[in-house]
């Protein structure tokens, strides 16, 4: 095209004087990588700009967020709603253009990237989405049909999460998924080889991919040539494989000095010179943006036209297939969901988590877009879906999804089929593991996404496993991360509540902890209480001497102590709390009157780290060591924590 030159460079200058302004970015991957985002988005990239939400574009992921600079260069001369001032503003406060994408931030940027590796997990997940939406729906490729493509660098193929990625998208042949490398040979600290001298083609061949390579990345027909043959795949992913000069153009062209450091005002004069780039800084030529509006925008514009044609006879071929893809194509499923706690037989006893099974089930009747799986234990977690099949390349209809022992993985996926949006989806694995989660676990809050998290297997008392397999640290980690709920259900009633909840969310993740041992349903337990994350779950009889608060399998417990410490005249109540977050938001009112005492008199019942748990009681009786290999019981009475060695303890304190 007439204008590729002068557009390219264009590019490159602008995400350069994006980072020389604000003195902060990484110029090496945006002068590297430009061919391939423009050769993308010129030639092949179907969005419009004009309605960047639009639910059938082909989605883009930038994995290697730090090179967001180049990233909103592009968006803004390509039509996006991301005036120039922005750019300006790059990595200044309040600014549309922050240091890594955001998602729901600027307009244009599909996911929130920069934690190397998890990019390319939600560009999985964004391409699962589109697989199984494409084929939930009778002639589903009339409403959605889309690609997925990522750009990614050395550090993303480096980080684990990556690998586990890539090895699930090539057992499910996600063959609209197509990730573009730029391979500049340089990490941060050094040339690549100082970490890696892996045959990256080689291990993708082995994972399932096409494979394709570029031999020189300044070639934009040859980049256009190996995308257009990507497209044509019909069982697998591709990568290609792109050779690139990172800061090219620059005095450190191949040098990892030009990864994360601005240049100088006089390295960037002489980077402009040979790019042959004479303009001043976000002086941009019309012919630059004359490029992308006769490609991207006009290409974007007309599909988007022809999709809603397209969409406007599907509605009339399917009626209530189409209500229900537009009643849930934004994730918000709340008018689908039970309304109140399910009905229990007096004296009911059950494991929360084989509770959140049936319950899950329940959800699936109800909720035709339900779609999620577990790390491999969907028999001890309680995630497989009856009704359901398993989603396989086959069957790609299928909605029980086998993610493989993946949980990183598993949880950046989920983030990215909620990103893409149409779907809601669970996943669920032992609490203990949510270690190997930690960072899609924040992502997720981050993108104030929508995702449930079935945690079992949730204490000490799992017993035989030992140390390994018990979590101690886990809830708190997971209930200090902002925008986060959690829920430790104490018996079924809490958890349909907890699930109420979840799947009402539209703005925030929910964690719920659930028991492998059984518990009884409680005469007190509340649906409503358990929605404001805590309640009087026993009243006291006349006036409390103290107050038992506790989550889980301990407000049973709290019930036996309640009983031992009324026989010597100690009168107590006892409070559930299952979401301590949730609780927090309630009025301060609210809080004094469920607690019924003062500070020094609550204490507090949770088998794990007690830290936090001084916020809520002046006494916490919790698990700050590791746990033991024995039956549950046996660990329970070596580490102190049963009713009568409890009561004897709390006996002392009120004394």
């Amino acid at each position: 095209m007439k204008y590729d030159k002068i557009a390219l460079a264009s590019l490159r200058g602008l995400a350069l004087d994006e980072i020389t302004k604000a003195n902060s970015g990484h110029p090496g991957m945006a002068l590297s990588a430009a061919p391939l985002i423009y050769t993308l988005y010129t030639r092949h990239l179907i969005a419009d700009p004009s309605d960047p939400t639009w639910i059938n574009r082909d989605r883009f992921i930038l994995s290697a967020g730090h090179g967001s600079a180049l990233l909103y260069a592009l968006l803004h001369l390509a039509g996006y709603p991301l005036p120039m001032d922005q750019l300006k503003q790059f990595r200044a406060l309040d600014s549309l253009c922050p240091g890594h994408p955001e998602v729901g931030l600027t307009p244009g940027v599909d996911c929130t990237s920069g934690p190397l590796g998890q990019g390319i997990a939600q560009a999985v997940g964004f391409a699962l989405a589109e697989s199984h939406l494409r084929a939930l729906y009778p002639e589903g490729e009339n409403l959605i049909d889309h690609y997925t493509y990522c750009l990614t660098g050395d550090g993303c193929l480096e980080e684990g999460v990556s690998q586990e990625a890539i090895s699930f998208a090539g057992t499910m042949k996600l063959n609209r998924l197509i990730l573009l490398y730029d391979r500049n040979d340089c990490t941060l600290d050094g040339p690549l080889s100082n970490s890696s001298n892996e045959d990256v083609l080689r291990r993708f061949e082995a994972e399932g991919w096409n494979t394709l390579e570029v031999e020189d990345g300044n070639d934009l027909d040859a980049i256009d040539h190996a995308i257009t043959l990507a497209k044509t795949a019909k069982e697998k992913p591709t990568i290609i494989l792109c050779h690139t000069v990172i800061g090219y153009g620059s005095p450190f062209a191949g040098s990892h000095v030009s990864h994360g450091k601005a240049f100088s005002p006089e390295d960037v004069v002489k980077t402009k010179e040979n790019l042959g780039y004479p303009f001043a800084p976000f002086d941009v030529p019309a012919e630059a943006y004359m490029a992308f509006k006769l490609t991207f925008a006009e290409r974007g514009h007309r599909a988007r036209l022809a999709y809603e044609e397209k969409v406007a006879s599907y509605k009339k071929n399917h009626p209530d297939t189409y209500a229900t893809f537009l009643a849930t194509k934004d994730n918000d499923i709340t008018p689908f969901l039970f309304k109140s706690a399910p009905k229990y037989e007096e004296g009911f006893k059950d494991a929360t988590r084989n509770e959140s099974g049936a319950l899950l089930n329940v959800v699936a009747e109800e909720v035709p877009t339900l779609f999620g799986g577990a790390a491999d234990v969907a028999g001890s977690v309680k995630t497989a879906v009856k009704k359901f099949r398993d989603y396989s390349p086959e069957h790609p209809e299928g909605s029980n999804i086998n993610f493989g022992i993946r949980e990183f993985a598993m949880a950046s996926i989920e983030n990215g089929i909620l990103l893409h949006k149409g779907l809601r989806t669970y996943c669920g694995c032992f609490l203990v593991f949510s270690d190997y989660m930690k960072a899609a676990l924040r992502m997720s809050a981050m993108e104030h996404l929508p995702s449930v998290y079935l945690f079992s297997h949730d204490t000490i008392l799992l017993g035989e496993d030992g140390m390994t397999h018990q979590p101690i640290e886990q809830i708190t980690m997971i209930r200090t991360i902002p925008n986060f709920v959690v829920f430790r259900p104490c018996d079924a009633i809490e958890t349909a509540a907890a699930y109420r909840s979840a799947f009402s969310s539209t703005v925030h993740p929910t964690a719920l902890i659930l028991s492998r041992q059984k518990l009884p349903n409680l005469k007190g337990s509340s649906f409503e209480g358990t929605l404001k994350g805590g309640y009087i779950l026993s009243k006291e009889q006349k006036t409390p001497a103290l107050t038992l608060i506790a989550t889980g399998s301990e407000v049973s417990l709290a019930l036996e102590i309640q009983s031992m410490l009324l026989a010597d005249g100690i009168d107590t109540r006892v409070v559930s709390l299952p979401s301590t977050n949730l609780f927090d938001q309630q009025s301060k009112e609210y809080q004094e009157e469920v607690y019924g005492v003062p500070y020094e008199k609550r204490v507090f019942l949770e088998l794990g780290k007690s830290d936090m748990l001084y916020k809520y009681a002046g006494n916490v009786f919790g698990i700050d060591r590791f746990g033991l290999s024995a039956p549950g019981e046996k660990v329970a009475e070596k580490l102190g924590y049963t009713a009568p060695l409890l009561a004897e303890k709390i006996r002392k304190l009120v004394a």
